[in-house]
């Protein structure tokens, strides 16, 4: 019998640009299509590091909601959540779990150790936990205890482009970037590496919704110290008109991030028939596929650069690499499916 009535609770607005937030608004999409009643419950934005107060109403709102209409929490809010607070909770809860709290970067050794223990006490209270991919179903096995048959991989959709969206590359090549401008992405990498490039021809777009103005001004700095002028544009956050539009028109996609828990963005690449740039690291091995790019460590800024040089400066190379993503992204499931998976958890709880 499905479960018809659900609560979904996340931080702050689910219309905020992130991997993250366009899973949550999607499923929740899909969850209505199939007929389900899904209130959105927004909890604090300062999550996952509110003051005593913001805590307090949110763990309220949550222990508050009926014990037989189940609550989807993100993990942005979930994995931070006071332990004894959620233990109080009387709805089913399932996590949805994007990546683990501690494994984000930039963070002060004790606050990673305290969201780690918050999450791995939360997690045992969860009857069920949705991650969207493998390697972060891995992780909460090895790392934070979780029995298996708890876990489900609900992997994100996408839209798969149009034919006329999929590949107009302008000259000179264009390097697109798209993730939030927040240090896990790599962007300042990715700066060092164009800087290297100097000697061929292209430009380069960073798209993504600013994290906070501190870091934005940090990469500002940075790319005003390369000397590469209008070369490289930080454009920050677009409408989707003109995101669609770089996407047909670049030749490369690149994101040098150093943690991925999936990566929405290289699908959206890979739909497009993007070749793509990026990292060693976290979900991105598993999500893009061999021959469809090169990956190279983390914070290696002269791998990154040699990466990119190899598709810039051989157009065979470029073109065979894009051929696989294109075949790649017309396999790729669709928003349709990542609910219909959802469903079929909910539908189990008892």
């Amino acid at each position: 019998m499905q479960t018809r009535t659900l609560t979904f609770a996340l931080p702050g607005d689910i219309t905020t640009l992130t991997g993250g937030y366009v899973y949550d608004r999607r499923l929740v999409e899909g969850l209505r299509a199939q007929g389900r009643d899904v209130a959105v419950l927004s909890l604090s934005d300062a999550f996952p590091t509110p003051d005593a107060g913001q805590m307090a109403d949110a763990v309220a709102r949550l222990q508050a909601l009926p014990a037989d209409r189940p609550v989807i929490v993100d993990g942005l809010a979930f994995g931070a959540l006071d332990p004894d607070g959620v233990a109080a909770i009387t709805a089913p809860i399932v996590a949805m779990i994007h990546h683990p709290l501690a494994q984000e970067s930039a963070l002060p050794a004790d606050l990673a150790d305290h969201l780690w223990r918050t999450e791995r006490a939360n997690l045992a209270h969860a009857r069920h936990i949705l991650v969207p991919s493998p390697h972060t179903r891995q992780m909460l096995i090895d790392r934070y205890d979780v029995p298996a048959e708890r876990i489900t991989v609900a992997r994100p959709g996408t839209d798969l482009a149009p034919q006329a969206e999929r590949s107009h590359p302008v000259d000179p090549p264009l390097i697109l970037s798209v993730g939030i401008l927040h240090p896990r992405k790599g962007h300042d990498v990715l700066i060092d590496a164009l800087a290297g490039l100097r000697d061929l021809d292209w430009q380069a777009v960073i798209v993504g919704n600013p994290w906070d103005a501190d870091h934005v001004a940090a990469l500002q700095a940075r790319i005003a110290r390369t000397g590469l002028g209008q070369r490289l544009t930080l454009a920050g956050r677009v409408d989707d008109d003109r995101l669609r539009a770089l996407y047909r028109q670049a030749s490369v996609f690149a994101l040098a991030t150093r943690y991925e828990g999936y990566g929405i963005v290289f699908d959206e690449a890979l739909s497009h028939g993007l070749p793509i740039v990026s990292t060693r690291t976290g979900a991105v091995p598993d999500t893009v596929p061999g021959d469809a790019g090169l990956l190279v460590e983390p914070d290696d800024a002269p791998a990154l650069a040699g990466a990119l040089r190899t598709l810039l400066a051989d157009p065979d190379r470029r073109a065979a690499c894009a051929q696989a993503a294109a075949r790649a992204g017309a396999a790729l499931p669709g928003w349709d499916d990542t609910a219909r998976q959802v469903g079929r958890v909910l539908d189990a709880l008892r």
